[in-house]
């Protein structure tokens, strides 16, 4: 052997040892270092709240998602947040075609008298509920749950709040409307009724008329239930920023009340 070439045998040698050790130094520094979060994403600690966020026809959870990003508030590093999206099937008021669908919508646009497809409503009422039922058990107090939803998302946010059997932190209502007839009134809970609603409607909207949305909050009253009604004035079939900011605060002022009623009862 050529003992004049053993340098240039060392040198591919070198670099490995050394690429070796520099990769072992920065995975000690990385494992050393706290783990970087931004503020508003997930924390590592236990959900103390939860949101669940139902989408309007055709549309998907996943894009709904950014609206979470909205909610900067501390109070809101310890939520869970959930977008599912609807199952797909034949929708009256679209000729039949298959689409992103929590039940039938047998017309468009709605009006505050439309015929509804109740059962199809109460079929989905028992999915929402076994999503709640299933972070309960998890531990989340019923009362710290907030179930949101636009269009027929929110007609469904509705329905499942009102025959939950416990009290909720809340329900928000975006351009909805009362997906079922006065009699499902004796079937509200006397725990279910002191669950708090936000209904939001604009009045330029075409798809929900601005008269569905007015009829909640008198549907609610006969049922004895607090609504708050917030009129958007030039808004469409659509949720805005403004909507968004108001549904943070009132979850916040939810989240507190719930919490403070929990130290009382403690102490």
């Amino acid at each position: 052997m050529n003992f004049n070439s053993l340098p240039f045998l060392l040198k591919p040698l070198t670099v490995l040892v050394l690429t070796l050790t520099v990769t072992c130094l920065l995975t000690a520094v990385i494992h050393r270092q706290p783990s970087q979060r931004s503020p508003f994403s997930q924390s590592p600690m236990a959900a103390r709240s939860f949101v669940l966020w139902l989408h309007g026809l055709g549309d998907s959870g996943p894009a709904n998602e950014p609206i979470r990003t909205l909610f900067t508030s501390p109070e809101f590093r310890v939520t869970k947040w959930l977008f599912p999206s609807a199952p797909r099937s034949p929708v009256s008021c679209n000729y039949g075609a298959v689409m992103p669908s929590w039940f039938d919508v047998r017309e468009i646009p709605i009006t505050a008298v439309l015929p509804n497809d109740e059962k199809g409503v109460l079929e989905a009422v028992q999915n929402v509920h076994a999503v709640i039922d299933k972070e309960v058990a998890a531990g989340i107090s019923p009362e710290n749950i907030f179930v949101c939803g636009f269009s027929q998302g929110g007609a469904l946010t509705l329905a499942s709040v009102l025959l939950y059997p416990k009290t909720l932190g809340g329900g928000a209502v975006f351009s909805g409307w009362v997906p079922f007839n006065s009699s499902i009134i004796d079937r509200i809970s006397p725990e279910a009724r002191k669950t708090p609603i936000l209904w939001s409607h604009g009045m330029a909207d075409r798809m929900v008329l601005f008269e569905a949305g007015q009829a909640g909050p008198p549907f609610l009253e006969r049922a004895g239930m607090k609504c708050e009604f917030k009129a958007y004035p030039n808004l469409a079939h659509s949720i805005s920023n403004e909507e968004l900011k108001s549904l943070e605060s009132w979850i916040k002022a939810r989240l507190n009340s719930s919490s403070s009623s929990s130290s009382s009862s403690s102490s």
